[in-house]
C-alpha cells in the first residue's frame, strides 16, 4: 500500500543516510587523532588499560630523570675518589722517600702537607647540587647513604610502589677526631713477646652492646704491647665492626712502627677480631666476643667522629720514627681511597644499567599501548573512501524515496 502520509521507503534512506555519516565520523576523528580508541566511550576496557600504562609511562620518564640526577651525582664522588687515590699515592712516594736518612725531611714534609690540603679540597669540591657523598661524619641514623628513585611497581592488584636504589656514603675526609673519655675493665693473660696465645679485651662498647655511632673504642696497651698513646676510634652511622676494626689496625701499626715495636696488626677473616704478631711469629688475638662485652666498669663519653682519613694530620716524617709511622699507615689509606672509588663505580654501573633498562621499558610501554588504541592508517583510509561512496549513494537513495509520493499524483490525474 502506497501513503502520502507514511514514506516508508524515505524513512529506511534516511536511517541508513545516518548510519553512513555516523561511521563516517568516526573514521575521520581517527585519522585526525590517529587513535582508534580515544575515550573511554570508543572501547571502555581498552581505554581503562591505555589510560593507566600511559600513567605509567609518564612515571617512568620522572624516574630517568631521577637516574639521570643519581648517575651525574655519583659520576662526580668517583672521580672525586679516584683523584684522592691519586694523591695519597703521592703522599706514599714522599714517606718512601723520607726513609733516607740524606734527604730534606722538612722539605717533603712541606709536600705531604700540601698534598693532605689538595685532599681536604677534592673532598669539599665533590658535590653534586649540594650533594656530598665523600664527607660523612654524621652519627644521625639513615644519614650514611641517599637514596635514587630507580623504578615503579604495579602489582596484579594495581597497587603502585616504588623501588631505590641505596647508594652509601664513602667518607674521605682528612677531619680529627676527638675521642670521649673512656674506662676499660680487661685482663690479659700471657702476651705476643713470649710466644704465648692469649686473648685481651682492650676495645670499648657501650653498657648495652652493640655498635653505636658517637661512641668511642680504643685499643689500650696490653698482650705484651706497651703503646705509647692509645688507639681510639670514634664510630660514625653505618660504620660495622669490621669498619671499626680497620680503623684501629690502621693506627696501631702507625703507633706501634713510631713506638719502634717490632709487631703487626692485621684483621683477621673473622668479624672484630685483630691479630697481632711480632718477629717470631707468635700471635695474639683480640678476641670479636671482647670486643662486643656488653658489661664494663667505668664510663664513656660521646666522641666527635674523624675522617677515615685524618691519619694524615698525624703523618710528620722530619724524624725517622714519623717516617716509619707513615709508611706503616699509608697503604691503608691508600686501600680506603680505592675501595670507595670502587663502591662508587660499582653503584655507578648499576645506575646506568637501570637507566638503560627503564628506557627500554618505557619504549615497550608505549610501543604496547600503541597495539591497543592507535588506528590502522591504511585501513582507515580505505575505510574513509568506502563511507564517502555509501554517503553519496544513501543521499541519492533517499532522494528517490522522496519523490516516491510525487507518482501518487497521476493516479489522481
Amino acid at each position: 500500500m502506497s501513503s502520502i502520509l507514511t514514506n516508508t521507503g524515505a524513512m529506511t534512506a534516511l536511517q541508513s543516510l545516518k548510519m553512513v555519516n555516523r561511521d563516517l565520523g568516526s573514521t575521520q576523528n581517527m585519522i585526525s587523532t590517529g587513535k582508534r580508541v580515544d575515550n573511554a566511550k570508543s572501547n571502555a576496557a581498552v581505554w581503562a588499560i591505555s589510560t593507566a600504562m600511559e600513567s605509567d609511562v609518564a612515571g617512568f620518564k620522572k624516574i630517568s630523570e631521577s637516574l639521570s640526577l643519581g648517575q651525574a651525582t655519583i659520576d662526580v664522588a668517583r672521580k672525586g675518589a679516584e683523584t684522592v687515590t691519586d694523591l695519597l699515592t703521592q703522599v706514599k712516594e714522599k714517606v718512601i722517600a723520607a726513609q733516607e736518612e740524606n734527604v730534606d725531611r722538612a722539605k717533603i714534609q712541606t709536600d705531604i702537607v700540601a698534598l693532605r690540603d689538595q685532599v681536604s679540597a677534592v673532598v669539599n669540591a665533590s658535590q653534586f647540587n649540594g650533594q656530598y657523598m665523600l664527607d660523612h661524619q654524621d652519627t644521625t641514623a639513615d644519614s650514611g647513604s641517599i637514596n635514587i628513585l630507580a623504578s615503579i611497581d604495579r602489582s596484579s592488584n594495581g597497587i603502585v610502589t616504588s623501588t631505590d636504589i641505596n647508594v652509601s656514603k664513602q667518607d674521605l675526609s682528612t677531619k680529627a677526631l676527638t675521642a670521649g673519655s673512656v674506662s676499660v675493665d680487661s685482663t690479659t693473660t700471657g702476651g705476643v713477646a713470649d710466644g704465648a696465645t692469649s686473648t685481651v679485651a682492650a676495645f670499648v662498647e657501650d653498657t648495652a652492646g652493640g655498635l653505636t655511632a658517637g661512641n668511642t673504642y680504643q685499643f689500650t696497651s696490653g698482650g705484651g704491647i706497651a703503646l705509647t698513646e692509645d688507639v681510639a676510634y670514634v664510630a660514625r652511622e653505618g660504620d660495622t665492626l669490621e669498619d671499626v676494626t680497620a680503623g684501629l689496625v690502621l693506627k696501631m701499626n702507625a703507633q706501634a712502627a713510631e713506638d719502634g715495636i717490632d709487631v703487626s696488626f692485621a684483621q683477621t677473616s673473622t668479624a672484630g677480631e685483630i691479630q697481632m704478631t711480632n718477629n717470631t711469629g707468635a700471635t695474639i688475638t683480640v678476641a670479636a666476643a671482647e670486643f662486643q662485652q656488653a658489661a664494663l666498669d667505668g664510663s664513656e663519653d660521646d666522641g666527635d667522629v674523624g675522617g677515615r682519613l685524618d691519619y694524615l694530620n698525624d703523618i710528620d716524617v722530619t724524624s725517622q720514627a714519623g717516617a716509619d709511622a707513615a709508611l706503616a699507615a699509608i697503604d691503608g689509606l691508600i686501600d680506603i681511597a680505592i675501595d670507595s672509588a670502587a663502591a662508587f663505580g660499582s653503584s655507578q654501573m648499576r645506575l646506568e644499567t637501570q637507566s638503560d633498562f627503564v628506557s627500554g621499558l618505557t619504549d615497550a610501554l608505549k610501543s604496547g599501548i600503541g597495539t591497543l588504541v592507535d588506528a590502522d592508517m591504511e585501513e582507515t583510509s580505505a575505510k574513509l573512501q568506502a563511507l564517502q561512496v555509501q554517503q553519496q549513494l544513501a543521499v541519492q537513495a533517499l532522494s528517490i524515496a522522496n519523490q516516491a509520493p510525487q507518482s501518487l499524483l497521476s493516479l489522481f490525474r
